[in-house]
């Protein structure tokens, strides 16, 4: 059929291209009016070919697929566009700045420079006058007066830093992500056909016209049409929001579009758009993505869809496909696709939390600070003194007031811990960086720190915890159970021939046993690792597969059911030489018994099997086997006669009646490095629990290699329909209740479905029983994965072995399959925690210590000790240097000697908030001792009472010095959290930290000694810089007297940023509309939900559509039928055909092309019946297409 199609299209492109009338350049470049017309018609540019001739190069093309050549893949990048489309354009520095001005507090500080600095440079008539008040009494140097423009100066220098530390943090984040995002993007590869070679290549190197091989679990990276496979089934939702499968198949709706899951099948596809011309392309331009690139391509306008339709004013109009409520709807879709934006963390609701708690306090000591400066100096002024407010005293009273509000935001700028954010996110990106390195690719940032909390991990068995390297080791063949490979001249020559013929063509064709790359190495294996086991067996029986896969090649297999999750078994059908059909078969052995009737005895012959001999086979073969490890297989075959055909499509008829062959024992051995790493976990109290699709003893048997299983303990290890039934009510609903009575002891759940997995995990999660709230992490690799991986809190996906979908629904990919890597996620995690939590620890004791400082010193000095711009300075230095060295510290072994801290734990705990205390106490002791008797102390003059605009004094320089230097030394103790003592322990494994404290040491000597003015410092002796340091090293000391008091005792004190269960995600942000879209089910994509829905009025480049059907097809073959249309006979002869099917349309011509409005019916028979009819009249009426085609623009 597809032959014939491209040859009647073929002819016409052919007279077209012939007679000078089409050229190449003007091939519709953004879609193609049918695939195969483009091979035909590219293959054919130039010169007249016989029917015959084409027709080869079509089964040609569609065999042995492009040829390759550069010059060729070149053309049709050229051509056709390239499979990339290009990212939305990151934000600039200018943007991220300008992002970073947006603080509330910082812009309170900027208007407060401003005004200061106004004030600054305004003289005011009455501030010579004796009637004007003054706040205290002083001597004031007439030079200094004059520089008061400077703390203005640098409150907005110390503003313009924080903002551009905060911008390069963002930027480089935003670059880290980028450089992430592109590596999993070229990690990407997908099988194509290319001069007879089944090769793998980057999604982004798929040309159009490609040949690719489509199977179970791709995430296709294009549009394009199927031309030959089986049973395939598609997933659509991620386009259409319906979760229903979609089979495809050659005749009947053949389309494959970008961005859909296969779900089900195999077979091949023929590339027909790339890129941003592709269904995903198409919506991330609407959605303003590939942009540009469409700009771009408008500009040239040489496709001719673009030639028809330069009215621009087409627009295509999607009706929602399930809301029916209009805008209502919309705005539902509107919080849907920002769902994954609004899902919180457990640190992150922690954090929100306590920066809510530390804000409002912070708001509320600098509101009263301001009301008592302000009271104070009122009633001082006016009830003390009896002054009168003249008006020339109003600019100088104005300028106090500013003071004291400058005062106030200084107050609330030391309370908000604004380092915090940046702490997570330093510590969160090198977390990520490290990872890389430790085989850990993370795809969503909080699944780092997550991990860190992690109570459960339920773990695959394949690949995962075992090497997936699938050997037989074991036969049942003939009535003999052989303990090793049997001698090929041990079985009978026809039984051989039958199993051999039963594995070479059941099995994916792409499965391979490649020889190994090194000389003396392991064979590779090349596809699926089971079936790669059984084409071993092959060659161990001095067979070989190749020849019987060379006698019937892929194309000429009659049907195939594919392996899934629901069959466990896979089948493949052959027509034989006399017309007869012949059915093998293989799947797990306890399965595909239950249906053979029959067996091959030790002759050759076919002997009955009854349910009492397989009974005996279970006892004495499969469970022996089994309790050695060894996963078991059935190969199985059937013989039907022709005549009548059997109807393939009632599966149980067909798969049913089976002799048996063989049963076969793989072993697939444990890693080595996984016991141990389990162990970790265990001491780490995370429980182990395994769920695979293998039988209940060879799972009990890893689990207990593994040692996820020790005899003597009261444990659980279930089938699947055992575990069903245990869970389930009467009416066949599953209850948390009954969950919850199994799930604690569940260690090993055998011969479960994608299903109960995701049963279990949510089962956990939403588990009341225990008191902390559990986090599961879970390991899958297969498309059914997809849903459990999503439902937990961290997914993990097989880099190796997992399939795209799996990956999609992940949140970390272990690059190595390797479950020891899992180990090192959670060792990372809890270093995130325990970085924030030291940051923390720190960031509070200066907040609490400079809060009281200024509050109290502004209430009985009028005049905070610690100026704005010096605040400022420990805020900078504090927050942002604190943040990169304490969130920088590696992980140790010791991280996981402790249990995890679960969702319910607060973010600081009791031994965290005494610590906090214990050092504001020491602190807020000495600066108080130094700002009240510190000028005896020192032999210096007082800086207390000090008029506006005197010079800096000594005194108060030494206050700040000395805060610095506690802070400074502070930071060493905040590296241990949990009452440790040696605060220097592995300090040098850490040189970013120690390059920080020396750097910011540094920096405060130039500051004191040389900041002068803009940070109100005086320079200090040697003598007073020695007690500086000195009361600054009693830090370390008084740390050591904290750590000697037992928290236990300290009852009173409270702890903060405790996450409750109600408060983890804003129940309408999660559960929004549930009944209409289930997101863990249904939609397997969390990085770009592709939704039509909603996106009410799209404008493209072609017509104005309305669609009454829920049916969604690529618009532009509406288009395309119309194109072709033209050169039918005439536009009133199109339109007759239209009418005759039914078709309500108007049609309105302009000069520069035409504007349709169609309502169809339903686009499905539009396609089937008038697509396929215009390309017959195509071919019957190929005689004079030109004048047609000139006649048709011409009106």
């Amino acid at each position: 059929k597809i032959v014939q199609h491209s040859l009647k299209v073929a002819k016409l492109w052919i007279h077209l291209i012939s007679s000078g009338r089409l050229f190449h350049s003007q091939i519709p470049r953004q879609k193609m009016l049918c695939p195969l017309l483009v091979c035909a018609s590219s293959w054919a540019l130039g010169s007249a070919l016989s029917q015959r001739s084409i027709a080869v190069m079509v089964v040609h093309r569609l065999m042995f697929g492009l040829p390759g050549t550069a010059a060729d893949l070149e053309k049709r990048k050229l051509i056709f566009g390239k499979n990339f489309i290009p990212p939305k354009k990151p934000k600039t520095f200018l943007q991220l700045v300008w992002e970073a001005l947006q603080d509330v507090t910082l812009i309170i500080l900027e208007i407060a420079a401003i005004i200061s600095l106004g004030l600054s440079f305004y003289q005011p008539p009455g501030e010579g006058n004796e009637g004007c008040a003054t706040v205290s009494g002083g001597a004031e140097d007439e030079g200094e007066a004059e520089a008061g423009w400077i703390e203005g100066a640098a409150i907005l220098l110390s503003v313009v830093c924080v903002v551009l530390v905060t911008a390069f943090n963002d930027w480089s984040k935003e670059k880290q992500f980028r450089g992430l995002q592109s590596r999993i993007e070229q990690e990407q590869k997908f099988t194509v056909v290319r001069g007879a070679q089944v090769i793998q290549i980057p999604v982004a190197e798929i040309v159009v016209g490609d040949i690719a091989q489509v199977k179970y679990g791709d995430l296709l990276p294009s549009d394009g049409i199927f031309i030959q496979g089986n049973d395939l089934k598609i997933d659509e939702s991620s386009l259409t929001g319906e979760s229903d499968q979609v089979r495809k198949s050659v005749d009947k709706d053949p389309m494959l579009l970008s961005g859909t899951h296969v779900m089900e099948g195999s077979g091949r596809m023929l590339v027909t758009a790339v890129g941003v011309n592709s269904q995903t392309g198409i919506i991330f331009t609407l959605l303003g993505a590939g942009g540009e690139e469409e700009e771009k391509k408008d500009k040239k306008g040489n496709s001719l869809i673009a030639h028809l339709s330069q009215d621009g004013a087409a627009a295509m109009e999607m009706q929602p496909l399930k809301s029916a409520e209009g805008g209502e709807g919309d705005e539902k879709e509107k919080k849907k696709s920002s769902m994954h934006k609004k899902e919180k963390s457990v640190l992150q609701g922690k954090l929100t939390k306590l920066a809510v708690q530390i804000g409002k306090a912070g708001l509320v000591m600098s509101a009263i600070t301001v009301i008592i400066l302000v009271l104070y100096f009122a009633v001082d002024t006016f009830v003390v003194n009896k002054k009168q407010w003249l008006p020339e005293c109003t600019p100088v009273y104005v300028q106090y007031f500013v003071k004291f509000f400058i005062i106030g935001v200084t107050v609330l700028v030391v309370a908000v811990p604004e380092g915090l954010p940046l702490a997570v996110t330093i510590s969160l990106a090198y977390s990520v960086k490290k990872m890389m390195k430790d085989n850990n690719l993370v795809r969503h940032l909080d699944a780092c720190e997550t991990m860190g909390n992690a109570t459960a991990i339920c773990s695959d068995k394949t690949g995962t915890l075992t090497t997936n390297r699938m050997t037989v080791v074991q036969a049942y063949i003939g009535d003999v159970h052989y303990k090793e490979i049997p001698d090929p001249d041990s079985i009978p020559n026809k039984t051989l021939d039958l199993l051999v013929n039963a594995i070479a063509i059941n099995s994916a064709y792409t499965t391979k046993i490649l020889p190994p790359e090194k000389e003396g190495g392991l064979p590779r294996q090349v596809g699926n690792k089971t079936e790669c086991g059984l084409l071993g067996f092959v060659l161990q029986l001095k067979q070989d597969y190749q020849p019987v896969r060379n006698l019937i090649p892929e194309e000429k297999l009659y049907k195939v059911y594919t392996f899934n999750s629901v069959r466990k078994s896979m089948s493949t059908v052959v027509k034989m030489p006399d017309g007869s059909f012949r059915m093998y078969s293989k799947g797990a052995s306890e399965i595909v018994l239950k249906k053979c009737s029959r067996i091959i005895n030790a002759t050759g012959e076919i002997r009955v099997f009854r349910p009492r001999d397989r009974d005996e086979m279970v006892k004495k073969v499969i469970e022996p086997m089994a309790c050695d490890g060894l996963r078991t297989i059935c190969i199985a075959y059937r013989d039907f006669s022709s005549n009548p055909e059997p109807d393939w499509d009632s599966e149980n008829d067909i798969l049913t009646d089976l002799t048996c062959i063989c049963v076969v024992g793989i072993e697939d051995p444990v890693r080595p490095e996984v016991p141990e790493a389990i162990r970790k976990c265990q001491r780490a109290g995370i429980t182990v629990r395994m769920v695979t699709g293998d039988n209940i003893n060879t799972a009990r048997a890893i689990a207990i290699k593994c040692g996820i299983i020790h005899p003597g303990e009261d444990f659980l290890c279930i089938e699947g329909k055992e575990f069903n039934r245990r869970i389930r009510n009467e009416k066949g609903e599953i209850e948390q209740e009954r969950i919850d009575k199994i799930w604690p002891k569940l260690r090993v759940l055998a011969r479960s479905s994608p299903t109960d997995k995701h049963t279990l995990v949510k089962g956990i999660i939403d588990s009341t029983q225990v008191e902390q709230r559990q986090v599961v992490a879970v390991t899958g690799d297969g498309t059914n994965d997809g849903p459990a991986l999503k439902k937990a809190d961290v997914g993990f996906a097989m880099g190796i072995a997992g399939t795209d979908v799996a990956k999609e629904a992940s949140d970390i990919i272990l690059t190595d399959d390797n479950f020891s890597s899992i180990v090192k996620a959670v060792m990372w995690g809890r270093n995130v925690y325990d970085s924030i939590s030291k940051f923390l620890q720190f960031q509070l004791t200066v907040n609490v210590v400079a809060v009281i400082v200024a509050f109290t010193g502004a209430c009985i000095t009028q005049d905070s000790p610690l100026k704005a711009v010096q605040m400022l300075w420990v805020n900078l230095i504090m927050d942002t240097f604190a943040s990169l060295a304490l969130a920088t510290e590696p992980p140790t072994e010791s991280l996981l000697l402790r249990r995890p801290y679960g969702r319910n734990k607060p973010l600081i705990s009791r031994t965290m908030m005494k610590n906090i205390l214990g050092h504001a106490v020491y602190q807020l002791t000495l600066i108080f001792t130094l700002l009240f008797v510190g000028e005896k102390m020192f032999k210096i003059d007082s800086g207390r009472n000090a008029p506006l605009h005197s010079p800096p004094s000594e005194h108060y320089t030494i206050i700040f010095n000395t805060f610095v230097m506690m802070q400074l030394f502070n930071e060493i103790n905040a590296r241990k959290i949990h009452g440790e003592r040696n605060v220097f322990d592995g300090i040098f494994r850490n040189p970013i930290f120690c390059t920080i404290v020396l750097g910011t040491f540094a920096v405060q000597i130039v500051i004191v000694q040389f900041g002068g003015k803009p940070f109100s410092c005086s320079p200090l002796q040697l003598d007073q810089w020695m007690w500086c340091v000195f009361i600054g090293l009693g830090e370390l000391v008084w740390g050591q007297v904290i750590a000697t008091i037992p928290t236990s005792r300290l009852k009173f004190l409270k702890e903060a940023g405790r996450l409750t269960e109600k408060e983890e995600v804003p129940e309408e942000d999660l559960n929004e509309d549930v009944e209409e879209i289930d997101h863990a089910e249904r939609e397997l994509r969390r990085g770009q939900i592709l939704w039509f829905r909603g996106l009410n009025r799209i404008q493209t480049q072609v017509y104005h559509i309305k669609y009454r059907s829920a049916l969604i097809f690529p618009p532009v073959f509406i288009v395309e039928i119309f194109i072709l249309a033209y050169y039918v006979g005439s536009l009133q002869a199109c339109l007759k055909k239209l009418t005759s099917e039914g078709l309500e349309f108007t049609i309105n011509i302009f000069p520069n092309g035409l504007h349709l409005v169609l309502s169809v019916g339903s686009l499905k028979s539009l396609l089937n019946s008038l697509f396929w009819r215009v390309l017959h009249d195509l071919g019957s009426q190929h005689g004079k297409p030109g004048s047609v085609f000139n006649s048709a623009f011409g009106e």
